[in-house]
């Protein structure tokens, strides 16, 4: 165990200074360059790249560099994304978010794949159901990963909030901000000016210097699982680039794409819409960093919470609980008229998103890895490539739709998602494979030992 949770801890950490810097920066990006729409577009072209990637690099890269190199090869495209801050343009922007989309998906894949592969031997070694280790896992990889966004935002609001503004928003604009907002909550106010060049370089240094620490230490301290790359030859190219499409003939994973696509959906509005439309337009850019740490906080306790509570209740209860939980706070989003005053509101309910999220991230992977363990690597790439599609349909529509009609499409996209994993599940209970309980499991292998004694 100490071996196995020490590779996890590795894994963890390394996300968690990579995505300090990233999701500070992204969380940023249609703030800081609302000017015709760049920072969008940026995250759009960034999850465009993302999608294009996912159908083609993760299985290539991960069975022939392994997970280990797959995964610090990807971390240097977040370098480059973060360096290119640093000169804010059409020119630099858009070419290093290409760069990043390119290896954001194998970088996922690859971790989804090592916790899965590292799950799954050690509850073979100790006679556990491997359903179980790996939920855990991810538990744990998600309780370290998420308070990423609580770093990397506290840092945000540390360095911006050095010059806040004081004025107070005309309420004339107020009435254009949270689900009323149709592209008027970026008109020039004082709540939306840029920080000084100064606080942003400031900022770009620090996010630059964590990304380069996180690749270090995966370079440095992640061990290789040399059974990823023994148990198969390196494939043929053209094998290799249609392996996540083949996975599409298995019905159960044509009936889960929704799954993904709700996650990026969710993420990309919680990221561009809500710190938009809601905080920047309300309280000022400052207040960005400090609202969406309530909501990595959340996420990352509910990660640890929901992956031992799967134990228990199993996972249908804690989706249940997770499109309750943003069910309500879809409602309350499209009731809410925001302002100042109501200071609370603005940190509650990103609180409550990030136990939704929550959901999503642990479960949604923990599922995809047990349902398709044969095929861990295009199960995980055809997820990726899923989310990444609703990461840039949020994105790409957020120049042109209302805020209240954005939500109106997560409620839609939700109830169909549930209502598709319900049938997953459903097939799932009359299938007549069935996984072996966590007792039959540690009786097979006393049985194994016994014998070889």
């Amino acid at each position: 165990m100490e071996r196995s949770l020490r590779n996890v801890l590795v894994v963890s950490f390394g996300f968690l200074l990579l995505f300090t810097a990233y999701g500070g920066l992204q969380n940023l990006q249609s703030s800081l360059y609302s000017e015709d729409g760049m920072g969008v577009a940026t995250l759009g072209t960034l999850y465009g790249a993302v999608l294009l990637s996912s159908m083609f690099l993760p299985p290539i890269l991960i069975k022939r560099c392994g997970c280990k190199w797959t995964i610090v090869g990807s971390m240097c495209c977040y370098v480059a994304f973060s360096l290119g801050n640093f000169y804010a343009s059409w020119f630099t922007l858009i070419p290093t978010s290409i760069l990043l989309g390119l290896g954001a998906a194998p970088l996922w894949s690859a971790q989804c794949t090592y916790l899965t592969v590292l799950g799954n031997t050690h509850a073979q070694e100790v006679g556990e159901l491997g359903e179980d280790v790996v939920s855990q896992f991810f538990g744990i990889f998600f309780l370290v990963f998420q308070s990423s966004g609580v770093w990397g935002n506290l840092i945000s609001s540390l360095v911006f909030g050095q010059t806040p503004t004081q004025e107070a928003t005309p309420e004339e604009h107020l009435e254009s901000c949270g689900a009323n907002d149709c592209l008027m909550a970026t008109a020039p106010t004082n709540s939306t000016h840029r920080p000084s060049q100064e606080l942003i370089y400031t900022l770009l240094g620090i996010y630059t210097g964590t990304v380069a620490h996180g690749t270090l230490m995966g370079l440095v301290f992640l061990k290789s699982l040399l059974s990823n790359k023994a148990e198969t030859k390196p494939p043929r190219l053209g094998s290799t680039l249609l392996s996540t499409f083949k996975l599409f003939r298995d019905k159960r994973l044509c009936l889960l794409t929704l799954l993904p696509m709700y996650s990026g959906l969710q993420q990309g509005f919680l990221s561009g819409e809500y710190t938009r439309s809601f905080v920047t337009c309300v309280l000022g850019i400052q207040f960005v960093g400090y609202v969406m740490i309530c909501f990595s906080a959340s996420t990352a306790l509910c990660s640890l919470l929901f992956g031992r509570l799967s134990h228990y209740t199993g996972r249908r209860a804690i989706y249940v609980l997770g499109a309750a939980t943003h069910l309500s706070c879809i409602a309350a989003l499209l009731l809410w008229r925001p302002r100042s005053s109501q200071m609370a509101v603005f940190f509650l309910l990103p609180g409550l998103w990030g136990m939704g999220d929550a959901v999503w991230q642990t479960q949604n992977n923990a599922l995809f890895g047990t349902l398709f363990e044969r095929n861990k690597e295009a199960a995980f790439a055809s997820y990726r490539m899923w989310e990444a599609l609703g990461f840039v349909a949020a994105f790409g529509y957020s120049s042109f739709l209302c805020v209240s009609v954005k939500l109106y499409i997560l409620l839609g996209v939700l109830a169909a998602a549930m209502v598709s994993y319900g049938t997953v599940e459903y097939l799932e209970s009359r299938s007549p494979v069935k996984t072996l309980t966590a007792t039959q499991t540690s009786q097979a292998v006393e049985e194994e030992t016994g014998t070889a004694m």
